[in-house]
C-alpha cells in the first residue's frame, strides 16, 4: 500500500495530468515526466522587467503591467542578455486544487549554465514554492549570470515536485538506509563505512580539488567573462573552450576561488539515490562562507545507479575570495520518501538522463 506522506512519482504525476489537474496547450508530453518531478516549459511570450519581484498580494500579470520594459516573442527564439531580468509565463498551469505542496528547482543543465531561475505563482509570498490548493498560472523569473542564452517556446528550464506530509528522512533513517544498501562511495566505487559518513539533518558531501580515478583532467571549470550566445536548443552544439576555462589541479590540494566568478566542480564522493527515495541538494550552512554552492537541487529516484555518481556543483563566491580544500564539506543532500516506487527511474532509456555516470561534466550543450 502506498504511504500518505511522501513525494509523488512518475505514475502518480501522469495520473494528475490524465485527470486534468495539470493542464497545458499544447498538451504535456510524456517526456516531461521524470521519476519524481515534472519539467515545465516556456510559453510564447517573455517580459524584460526592471527588477525581480515577489507577488505576495497580487497576480503576476498585474505586476508585469507596471514592471515591464518591453515584451518579446519566444515562438522562434529570443536572446536573453547576461545580467538582465526576465519573466516568462509557463505553458503548464494548475487547473485543480491539489493537497500537495509544490516545490521548484532549476534543471541540471540550467544550473550548469549559471542561469538563475525562480518559479512564481499568483499571490504567493515565496519563490520556488506553490502552496496546497493553488490554481492558476505559473511563471519563471530568469537571470542569465554568465552567458547570453537563446531560448524558445517549449524549452524546459525548471522542474517541480509534489509532496505531502512529512517526507524527509531523519538522520537515523539515513544511517539505516546506508546499512541496508550504501548511499556514498569513493572514486573506486567502494562504499564508505558508516562511521565515515557526516550526517546532520542530511548527508554531508565534500568538493573534489584533486584528481582521482574519475577526474583525470582539470578539477573544475570557470566561466569566461566575454562569450558568444548559448543556444539552449542545441545539445553538444558549442565549443566548451569558448565558454569555460579549465581549472588545473592545485599542487597542495587547495584552491582560491574568486568573488562573482562562476565555477563548476564535482563532489568528492559518489552518491546513490535508492529507487524508493528522492533527494535534494541544499547549501550546507551559510556559516561556511558567502558563496552559493548549487543552483539545481533535485536528484530523482535511481540517480547514481548501483555504485554512485558524482554530484556536480555550481559555485559562485560572493564578496571575498574563498579557499577550498579537497574533501571540504560543501553541501548536503536531504533524502525524502516517495509515496510509491516509480515505474521509471533515473537512467532509464525512456528518459533523457544526461548525467548518469558523470564525473566532472559541463552541461549537455557543450562538446
Amino acid at each position: 500500500m502506498p504511504v500518505t506522506d511522501g513525494i509523488l512519482v512518475y505514475q502518480q504525476i501522469r495520473q494528475l495530468i490524465e485527470r486534468g489537474a495539470l493542464q497545458s496547450t499544447p498538451a504535456i508530453a510524456p517526456t516531461q515526466i521524470q521519476p519524481s518531478s515534472l519539467d515545465l516549459r516556456l510559453a510564447t511570450r517573455g517580459y524584460r522587467v526592471r527588477s525581480g519581484f515577489l507577488p505576495e498580494n497580487v497576480r503576476v500579470a498585474d505586476r508585469l503591467e507596471e514592471m515591464t520594459l518591453y515584451a518579446f516573442d519566444l515562438t522562434d527564439g529570443a536572446v536573453l542578455e547576461k545580467g538582465h531580468c526576465y519573466i516568462v509565463p509557463l505553458l503548464e498551469r494548475i487547473a485543480e486544487p491539489l493537497p500537495h505542496l509544490i516545490r521548484a528547482n532549476p534543471k541540471s543543465s540550467t544550473g550548469r549554465l549559471d542561469l538563475f531561475t525562480r518559479l512564481l505563482a499568483d499571490r504567493c509570498g515565496r519563490f520556488e514554492t506553490v502552496p496546497p490548493g493553488y490554481t492558476g498560472p505559473l511563471y519563471l523569473e530568469i537571470v542569465p549570470r554568465s552567458f547570453p542564452v537563446r531560448v524558445r517556446t517549449g524549452l524546459s528550464l525548471c522542474q517541480i515536485r509534489f509532496s505531502q506530509g512529512n517526507a524527509a528522512l531523519s538522520d537515523d533513517d539515513l544511517r539505516a538506509e546506508h546499512r541496508r544498501a550504501p548511499l556514498l562511495f569513493d572514486d573506486r566505487g567502494t562504499p564508505l563505512p558508516l562511521e565515515r559518513l557526516r550526517i546532520d539533518r542530511g548527508l554531508m558531501m565534500g568538493v573534489a580539488i584533486r584528481r582521482d580515478r574519475d577526474i583525470q583532467g582539470p578539477v573544475g571549470y570557470v566561466a569566461r567573462r566575454y562569450t558568444g550566445i548559448v543556444d539552449m536548443q542545441h545539445e553538444a552544439g558549442h565549443d566548451a573552450d569558448a565558454f569555460f576555462e579549465p581549472v588545473p589541479e592545485p599542487k597542495d590540494a587547495r584552491l582560491i576561488v574568486e568573488p562573482e566568478e562562476f565555477y563548476i566542480f564535482a563532489s568528492k564522493e559518489r552518491i546513490r539515490v535508492p529507487k524508493h527515495l528522492a533527494a535534494e541538494m541544499v547549501a550546507y550552512d551559510v556559516g561556511i562562507g558567502e558563496l552559493r554552492t548549487n543552483y539545481a537541487g533535485f536528484f530523482d529516484n535511481g540517480f547514481g545507479g548501483e555504485h554512485g555518481t558524482r554530484a556536480v556543483l555550481e559555485v559562485r563566491p560572493h564578496d571575498v575570495p574563498f579557499l577550498l580544500e579537497d574533501g571540504q564539506v560543501f553541501f548536503k543532500l536531504e533524502f525524502f520518501r516517495t509515496q510509491e516506487t516509480p515505474e521509471v527511474v533515473y537512467g532509464d532509456r525512456r528518459l533523457s538522463s544526461h548525467y548518469q555516470g558523470q564525473a566532472l561534466k559541463l552541461s549537455k550543450h557543450f562538446r
